[in-house]
């Protein structure tokens, strides 16, 4: 499955727009991280197991989209885009989501 944030793939054409799919994900943080959160925030740099957590609910909705897409009979997913929101006080959402398409290559 190709997965381009652009509208198009170099050197492949799409031949049939199937629509729009999406991957979601909500998760909440762990209050003992946030404490651990704090203390980092008092000192500076990274805080790694947000860094950690959004990369894991980054892939989860990404793997989501693919599955939709895949499901309805895409080999591609064009102008994916991330979109975040807050649920509650300690979760977000985590959202992917792109046009499904059908590509095949250009002939040379």
């Amino acid at each position: 499955m190709l997965i381009t944030t652009t509208n198009d793939i170099a050197h492949k054409r799409i031949v049939r727009t199937i629509g729009l799919v999406r991957g979601n994900t909500i998760r909440s943080r762990h209050l003992g991280h946030d404490l651990l959160a704090g203390l980092k925030n008092l000192v500076g740099g990274e805080i790694s197991d947000y860094t950690k957590m959004i990369a894991e609910c980054r892939e989860e909705a990404l793997d989501r989209m693919v599955e939709q897409a895949r499901a309805n009979g895409a080999n591609a997913v064009v102008g994916v885009r991330f979109a975040t929101s807050e649920m509650m006080e300690l979760a977000a959402e985590l959202l992917a989501y792109g046009t499904a398409v059908v590509v095949e290559d250009l002939p040379e």
